[in-house]
């Protein structure tokens, strides 16, 4: 990966006047939601007039192809309004991301049941599982499909939902084209037809309401499963004709807006004049606050700058529709996991430097860092896929 000054002032510079309006519409909503977060974490998921104002504002349809009536933002957009939701709410960012990446998989379905899909508009919301824990036994005109899926992140808002099935024949996987791994297919249907099972007890992400989802013995149509491997964007468009390539890096702005609304968080306490037990002087005129402060910041600049070169990176490829191959695949879910781990360092030293007062339920800052670090546990962000990309440096 290049980062250069230009990159990096290019991705910046993209004018996108839909996104700037969701933007404005998410300042002036700001403070409601900052007001109601206790409240939707102790439900376990968004109340249902901010959904509604999300909703209104763009933020689900702002991936959807603008055929269907979807604002079909550029990627680097799509990143602003999601690290923009997570500055104020880890869950209302995370949120963002799903409904980002969900209209960027959904294209992979054929024609007919992504029709059904917008159907009602473009601003309906995809829940899903993607671990393969499910199996799929072909049948005529479609599948068989028993499963339980964890962490369908909105499941109890969402319209349509899918999850990842092992195809199988006689209890034993289908081979697959790749040596040693079963055949997958993703299976996707309306939200009534599946069960919700009430699971989601977290530390962090907790107004996500990442529920088990559950199908059992449901005949899925052929039209509404999905080959994996093979399968192909039914529509146009650079954010839909790789979308494997490009949902890894819908995670690395969900981690840029806790750590840059932790640094806010840090930055309001000292401005306060806070003095800390048994501390000389106040936070704000603490050298070793300073330090500290300026080393955290140093190293969320850094996260952006590597988020924000990498992002435009890809967009280029997607643009001239060269956004294929193992190499880009990991170089995208390198960075972000870089990025994640160091948001997460930048939370973690801002949580310190605020003391004791940072465990109060009234300070958003303990929030901040139970999202981070459950946001951090996610398996498109998690360390091992560090193994992927320095095996393909030595290739």
């Amino acid at each position: 990966m290049q980062t250069s000054e230009q990159e990096l002032s290019t991705v910046q510079s993209i004018p996108n006047e839909a996104a700037d309006r969701i933007l404005s519409d998410i300042k002036a909503l700001a403070p409601t939601i900052a007001a109601r977060a206790s409240e939707a974490e102790a439900a376990r998921r968004i109340p249902a007039d901010i959904f509604q104002m999300l909703k209104s504002a763009g933020i689900f349809r702002m991936a959807a192809p603008k055929s269907h009536g979807g604002l079909e933002l550029d990627l680097p957009a799509v990143g602003r309004v999601i690290q923009a939701l997570a500055k104020i709410d880890g869950s209302i960012g995370w949120m963002g991301m799903v409904a980002g990446a969900t209209a960027t998989l959904l294209p992979l379905l054929q024609r007919e049941t992504y029709e059904d899909v917008y159907r009602n508009g473009p601003d309906g919301f995809l829940a899903g599982g993607g671990q393969p824990v499910g199996t799929a036994v072909a049948e005529a005109g479609g599948f068989r499909v028993n499963g339980r899926w964890p962490f369908a992140s909105g499941c109890e808002d969402a319209d349509w939902i899918a999850g990842t099935c092992v195809l199988t024949e006689d209890g034993k996987p289908v081979p697959g084209p790749a040596e040693g791994m079963p055949a997958i297919r993703g299976v996707c249907l309306p939200a009534g037809q599946w069960q919700i099972e009430d699971t989601w007890q977290a530390p962090g992400l907790r107004a996500t309401g990442s529920h088990h989802v559950v199908l059992k013995d449901v005949f899925v149509p052929a039209e509404n499963a999905v080959d994996m491997v093979s399968a192909r964007p039914c529509l146009p468009g650079p954010l839909y004709t790789a979308p494997m390539q490009i949902v890894p890096l819908l995670h690395g702005p969900v981690a840029l807006g806790l750590a840059q609304g932790a640094l806010d968080d840090i930055i309001a306490t000292a401005q306060s004049g806070r003095k800390q037990q048994r501390a000389a002087v106040s936070m704000r005129d603490s050298e070793i606050f300073h330090y500290e402060l300026g080393r955290a910041q140093a190293e969320f600049r850094a996260a952006q700058a590597m988020y924000e070169v990498q992002t435009f990176s890809h967009w280029r490829h997607a643009l001239a529709r060269t956004l294929d191959g193992d190499a880009l695949f990991a170089e995208a879910t390198q960075s972000m996991v870089w990025v994640t781990e160091a948001c997460l360092r930048v939370v973690q030293t801002c949580f310190t430097l605020a003391g004791g007062a940072a465990v109060s339920d009234s300070l958003p800052l303990q929030r901040r860092l139970r999202d981070m670090q459950t946001a951090a546990q996610h398996a498109a962000v998690h360390q091992r896929h560090y193994a992927q990309a320095g095996k393909l440096l030595l290739s």
